[in-house]
């Protein structure tokens, strides 16, 4: 399926760009469009989904026009690509597309990143304030269309296969990624759809609540605001496991919080399949909203509220560490190494040690050397504070206690660092951020 573009006029600049300056890492940004008939599918035989995973799907046999948005960020210099290609399902639990594309491990690594508009609130957005892309700047977008998110897979299997063939550069695997919303959607299609497509070299899903979504869902699209308050946590409840018969690599990096919703369903560590789970974290945290809100402020030219309380630990570290993994495992044969997973009691309650902080699982140093109870219990009801977790600091007084002073807090966070990259839980270049950024909390709860 050959790409169209670059896409221009409007605005003058792509939605959702990175704030930082892809130039000096050596980057450029495009946007492209992807046009062509999608298929849909459906359950062979009118099948349910089976809580193992291995789905049996089949194209319905009808097909309907779309086009939309690539935005594409590669490296300048066709020589600094790694020769692998992420492409990403971007997220519109928002209403609006949410995506990535411009961490550390990405820009310094050399991949390349195709952030694809595949779902329908990705170009209409959600009423009563559409918030998509032809909402955003109509003369930029207002071609764009989608037949609904049914077609959605077949979408994202045509944007893998344009991946394979962006211009001047020698690709050589293609790695799908997703989170939370979109992770639930890749986890369909890693059950129902890559069999038949054998379209992605690797899967990436993080913050995955261990539930594929439907493959067919008619008119129906995301809306969060939709989830009853008094029912969240049981919405967010896995429901099947991933299909682990691919022969290709399927890699899940979950928040303690996701970790609750998957204990039904969680599976081991295999030849192909790798999950992680981080002890102390929550599907959102203060850091990750860090890097959410300055792009809403720009893109909206409004603030976007963050609530007081939230959980105080990063997954973003973790998230390069695994994809680092990923593109090893994809390219090299070298798998990842297996974490321990966070402990639970027999009927599915998170163990706890005496701080309230959850044992087991990857331990970053704000939760192996606490001056906070950071975790994925929620300050309130509802689907927000659900999704926020919190953190309690400890009184000023505990602190000293366990620690006794700066040096001696410094010296016990830097050894939690120091563990977790010896694990491969953590690359080398976040180590010293990390430590930095646990003794600024501990500087902050004992003045």
């Amino acid at each position: 399926m050959p790409l169209e573009g670059p896409i221009t006029g409007g605005r003058g600049n792509a939605f959702g760009r990175p704030l930082a300056d892809l130039a000096e890492r050596g980057y450029r940004l495009e946007e492209l469009l992807l046009a062509g008939e999608a298929t849909r599918y459906r359950h062979a035989g009118g099948a349910d989904p089976s809580p193992d995973g291995r789905w049996d799907a089949e194209p319905v046999g009808e097909t309907a026009p779309f086009r939309t948005r690539l935005i594409v960020y590669r490296p300048e210099d066709p020589a600094a690509f790694n020769g692998t290609v992420i492409v990403s399902w971007n997220n519109v639990t928002a209403g609006y597309d949410l995506f990535g594309g411009d961490t550390a491990e990405i820009l310094d690594g050399g991949y390349a990143f195709v952030g694809v508009t595949v779902q329908k609130v990705g170009i209409e957005g959600l009423p009563p304030t559409p918030m998509g892309l032809a909402a955003w700047d109509p003369e930029r977008y207002g071609s764009l269309s989608h037949p609904g998110d049914d077609y959605s897979f077949d979408i994202f299997t045509q944007a893998a296969r344009a991946a394979r063939e962006l211009d001047g550069l020698d690709v050589r695997h293609v790695i799908a990624m997703g989170a939370s919303q979109s992770a639930a959607r890749l986890g369909a299609y890693v059950n129902a759809i890559q069999p038949l497509t054998k379209a992605f070299d690797g899967f990436l899903l993080t913050i995955y609540f261990g539930s594929g979504s439907s493959l067919e869902v008619g008119d129906t699209v995301v809306d969060i605001n939709r989830v009853p308050s008094q029912s969240a946590a049981a919405v967010l409840r896995g429901s099947n496991r991933l299909r682990d018969d691919l022969g290709v690599p399927v890699f899940v990096c979950n928040s303690e919080l996701e970790a609750r919703s998957c204990f039904a369903v969680r599976q081991p560590d295999t030849d192909t399949f790798r999950m992680w789970e981080v002890a102390g974290t929550s599907h959102v945290s203060v850091q990750s909203m860090a890097v959410r809100t300055p792009k809403f402020a720009r893109d909206f030219g409004m603030e976007l509220p963050v609530a007081d309380g939230i959980n105080r630990v990063s997954m973003l570290p973790v998230y390069d560490a695994a994809l680092h993994h990923l593109r090893r495992w994809v390219a090299e044969g070298v798998a990842p190494p297996s974490q321990p997973t966070i402990a639970f009691t027999d009927d599915g309650e998170v163990v706890r040690d005496e701080h309230g902080i959850a044992t087991g699982g990857i331990r970053l140093p704000a939760v192996e050397a606490p001056v906070a109870v950071n975790s994925s219990v929620p300050l309130g009801p509802g689907i927000y504070p659900l999704l926020q977790g919190s953190s309690h600091p400890f009184p000023a007084e505990k602190v000293t206690a366990l620690y006794g002073d700066e040096a001696a807090y410094t010296a016990r966070a830097e050894d939690a660092a120091r563990r977790a990259e010896k694990a491969g839980a953590v690359l080398p270049r976040d180590v010293e951020p990390l430590i930095a950024e646990a003794v600024a909390e501990y500087r902050a709860v004992v003045g």
